[in-house]
């Protein structure tokens, strides 16, 4: 997955409680197994009207916040059922940052395999970058990881909190199989080693 340092973007407001990952990305979208292409549906049902057009009162659909890379959330995002499928539709649709009070555990946790990098702070701080998001264009924010500071349009700053090996993962953009693709020189030597000691216990090779 693509690396974590440093990002600048426009910060969208989505100032709404308990959005659940049915309306990240409706049920109806969850066939693909592909994590590219749902960014189009992203909150889908929000975003366009019954008959396919664009809602222009939603957030993302106004022309200030249609190439956002953070999104300001409410509390207890990313409720609801546990698909994957959520952060990649906010990822395909260019969002690397979501900042709210409160996460669901396994939407929070999938972020950080995906690339996303979610972050937690206090109502307050989130009420401030609220604020700055609703500037439009004009909500230009700044997350430094490294550093573990958000960094608002008037140039005030936000520490916030992250676990080291997430933060490590991100840094380099390690997903689950790229950690495992570390240690590659290690499992071929094992296995090596366990055709050489068990023969028995390892497959036959085609002829």
């Amino acid at each position: 997955m693509d690396k974590f340092t440093k990002l600048t973007g426009v910060a969208a407001p989505l100032p709404m409680i308990n959005v659940d990952t049915d309306m990240i990305i409706p049920k109806q979208f969850l066939k693909t197994i592909k994590r590219t292409g749902l960014g189009k549906n992203l909150f889908d049902e929000m975003r366009y009207t019954e008959t396919g057009e664009e809602n222009p009162d939603f957030m993302l659909n106004k022309p200030a916040y249609r190439n956002a890379s953070i999104l300001v959330a409410g509390e207890n995002f990313g409720c609801g059922s546990s698909r994957e499928h959520a952060p990649w539709a906010l990822l395909d649709f260019g969002i690397r940052c979501v900042i709210a009070p409160s996460f669901a555990d396994i939407f929070f946790n999938n972020c950080f395999k995906n690339g996303i990098l979610p972050i937690r702070l206090p109502q307050a701080d989130v009420d401030k970058l609220m604020d700055d998001a609703n500037r439009g264009a004009n909500a230009v924010v700044t997350v430094d990881l490294e550093n573990q500071v958000i960094t608002g349009p008037d140039g005030g700053s936000i520490s916030f909190e992250v676990e080291a090996f997430r933060k490590h993962c991100l840094l380099n953009g390690l997903d689950d199989i790229g950690l495992t693709l570390q240690k590659a020189e290690k499992i071929a030597s094992f296995e090596d080693g366990l055709t050489r000691d068990q023969p028995w216990a390892t497959p036959a090779q085609p002829a």
